[in-house]
Parts: C-alpha cells; structure tokens; sequence
C-alpha cells in the first residue's frame, strides 16, 4: 500500500513511524517488546491492543517479528459506505475516486474522497458533540450542534474541496506524500451554519490575524499530547460568506470519514483548511503555527526550483487558493467509443470563477469551447460540456483546459516541488474508436 509520506517529520504515518525504529514503535503502539534477535511477542495490553484492532484473537502472535504491521489494517471495511474509491493508504486511511464517478453535478457521499491525516475519534454523537470558540474572541463560548441549529441561520451550499496534493502522482521526479492521481476532488452539498456568523456572535477582537482549527482525531502516534493536524487561514476568508460549520452532507448526516458529526468546509483552498470532526476554532494575533502549518507543509517555493534543489524554508509560502483546473468526468480513460462523442466534466478556481472550459482531440492543435455552466453558488464548481466528432478509426485523445476569471489558463504543465502540490496540468483521456 502507497505510504502517506507528505506529514513532516514529528508526525510520521503508522509505516514511517515503524520503519525509523521497529522496537521502540512496538514498545509505544502496542506496549509490545521484543528479543534480541529482533522477534517480537504480544504480551498484557499490548497484545489486547493489537487483537482488538485487528478484531480477532491472535494464536500465533509469538512469531510475529518487531515492527509487524498487520495487513487487516488494510481491510477495505475502513471503506463502507463508500462506493468505488480507490485505497491509497490505510493509517491514515486515504482513498480517491476513479475521475469516471464524479460525473454527477453533486458528489454523491459515497463518492467523495477521504483525505486522513489521523485517526478517527471512535465517538461521534451529534447530541453530545461540543464546540469550543475563543482565543481573541470577546465571549467565548462553547455550543452544541443543537445550539448552533437554532442560534444561526442554517444554510445549504455546493461547495468544492481538492486536497493540495491532488495530481501528485504525475511529478517526475515523484514527489513525496500520497499517490494521488485525478480524484481528491469532490464537491458534495453542505449544510451548517457560516463561521463568520459564528465568529462574530463571539465577538472577533480588532488585532486577530488567523483562525486556529482543532479536530477530534488522534495523532498516529496516539501521543495524547500531540495533534495530527491544526490549520488555519486567515481572519479574512474565515469572514467570507461560503466558509461553513457543517453538520450535514447532501441531505443527511456527514460520513464518519468525512468528518462527521462537525466540520468545517472551506472551499477553493486546500481541503486541510477543512478541519475535520471539528472541536475547537480559537483566533489568534499571528499566522497559525499548528502541526503542518509551518515548514514545508502546504507550502510551495515562491519560485521556480529544479529537481532536487535546496530551498530555504524562509522562501516557502502558504498555500491559500487552488489553481484553475478541470476534469473530464465522461468518457472514462481508455474506453472505445464512436465517433460522436459527448464530453463532459467540471471546472473550479479557488476563489475565483471559471469563465471558459476548451476541448482538443487533436493534441492541442486545434480546440473547441465547451458549454460551462455558472457554478450552483460560490464555491461550487462548474459543469461543462461539449460534443465532438472523431473523424476515423484510430487512437485519440482528448484534453481539457479551463480559463477562470482573471485570465489564467490551466497549463499542459506546471513547475516541479518535492512536496507534489498544486498540480493542475491539463487532465487527458485516451479513446480508442474502432
């Protein structure tokens, strides 16, 4: 299984953090010690732990060697309720959808990404779920999801979240983290309450710069004292109108992996913006120094490097908006089609609108406009469309690429970053007519 190598490096995923020191992982994950020659074996709460991970009782846990890692975390039942995903890895659990099930104009839930950084919190109990608001705020207060129901305008959004890293799998040389090819991308029905109105109702104080984000979930080390993750963005887009508490998703309940019972959603920006299985917002007087806010997480070069160069982490910045992108939906990638073909897929522009989507079956020689849609509200992302005729048998492709608002076209292909984020190349699919 592809290993999530994108955390830094005080917060490994379950098989960095086994392969920089088996013995010592064991000892702290599972309370297991081993011999000598590097054979393990499962003692006390140790070996409880391990068992009731793997939900069963473990006969031959004696001959399991240091730094075992059992394939059962692996089992696709992290999945459920999820349809056609694909695994990429499994502590933390992330998975992306084949670019051929996001066709609809609203992600269904069982088709919307995952994107973990740390464990799921086992308890999620919309009536006893809590919010704590404060830091710079004049009335902190702590509410439930009840009492954010009734104390605020509920509202209901398209809204778009990608992951910084979406399209990393196509840097060469490979840059680190996820695998992640054409699908953290998702753009579901949100329902919840504006931040902003939430912020201001606590009263925001005039020297506040960043919000601060806290989730539920453990860090993989299970260190109590060590968060997975905790983002935030400025104090500014936290104000903007589309920036959501949500407690539902397209008509229901959020899924657990998608962050239920609380989450935030802040659409065009990196999906880690979105803190999940929310729990606390505090604002503070500078830039949010969190896990992976600082160093090179969600941070790119502000400029261009070549392959392997060093660069200061003084001359990283920020990730905010997402890049103009868009993906074709229909047909799938490598199907044999006629000669009439409809293509259709969706286009977004982090906080900007997207104003032309062109088609090419001809290697960009020539391109067609496609029909685009105005997004459902801001935030969303827009549906296009476009048919084209193929002129003979043979191998094509087509290639898609979006204009958004203030004139930038997405590019056949972007600078390289060892961290792999902010792809936004020209997605392309292979059709075959025969």
């Amino acid at each position: 299984m592809p290993m999530d190598k994108s955390s830094p490096s005080n917060a490994p995923d379950l098989h960095e953090f086994f392969a920089a020191d088996p013995l010592a992982a064991d000892y702290i994950f599972f309370g297991r010690k081993a011999y000598a020659d590097r054979r393990g074996f499962l003692r006390g709460a140790g070996l409880a732990a391990m068992a009731a991970m793997v939900g069963a009782a473990i006969p031959f846990h004696r001959n399991m060697p240091a730094g075992f890692i059992p394939a059962a975390f692996a089992d696709e039942n992290v999945l459920v309720g999820k349809n056609g995903l694909t695994l990429l890895n499994d502590r933390p659990i992330n998975a992306e959808t084949p670019p051929h099930l996001l066709d609809d104009s609203i992600t269904p839930t069982p088709r919307h990404f995952i994107r973990n950084n740390g464990i799921p919190p086992s308890e999620v109990a919309a009536d006893t779920w809590t919010l704590t608001v404060d830091g710079l705020v004049h009335r902190p207060m702590t509410l439930s999801i009840a009492d954010l129901q009734s104390m605020f305008e509920i509202v209901t959004m398209a809204l778009a979240i990608e992951c910084g890293g979406n399209g990393r799998a196509f840097f060469n040389p490979p840059a680190r983290g996820n695998q992640w090819t054409y699908g953290a991308i998702a753009c579901s029905e949100w329902t919840g309450v504006r931040l902003k109105d939430v912020l201001e109702a606590a009263g925001v104080q005039p020297n506040v710069v960043y919000t601060a984000h806290v989730g539920g979930d453990a860090h993989l080390s299970r260190q109590p004292d060590k968060l997975p993750i905790s983002r935030g963005v400025p104090i500014a887009k936290a104000m903007t109108d589309n920036v959501l508490i949500a407690f539902g998703q397209n008509g229901g309940p959020i899924h657990p992996m998608n962050g239920a019972p609380l989450r935030l959603v802040v659409p065009g920006w990196p999906g880690s913006c979105s803190q999940k299985w929310l729990r606390r917002i505090y604002l503070r007087e500078v830039v949010h120094d969190g896990p992976k806010m600082t160093g090179t997480s969600y941070r790119v070069p502000r400029y261009k490097i070549e392959p392997g160069e060093k660069v200061d982490k003084k001359d990283f910045v920020i990730i905010e908006r997402m890049p103009v992108k868009s993906l074709i939906t229909h047909p799938a990638n490598g199907v044999e089609a006629g000669r009439a073909v409809e293509v259709r897929g969706h286009a977004w522009s982090g906080d900007r609108t997207v104003t032309a989507v062109d088609v090419s079956y001809d290697f960009g020689a020539t391109w067609m406009s496609a029909t685009l849609d105005a997004p459902a509200n801001d935030g969303a992302w827009q549906n296009f469309r476009a048919n084209v005729v193929l002129p003979a048998a043979g191998y094509y492709e087509v290639w898609a690429r979006a204009t958004d608002s203030a004139g930038v076209m997405q590019p056949h292909a972007i600078d390289w970053n060892a961290k792999g984020y902010l792809n936004n190349t020209m997605h392309r699919v292979a059709l075959r007519v025969s």
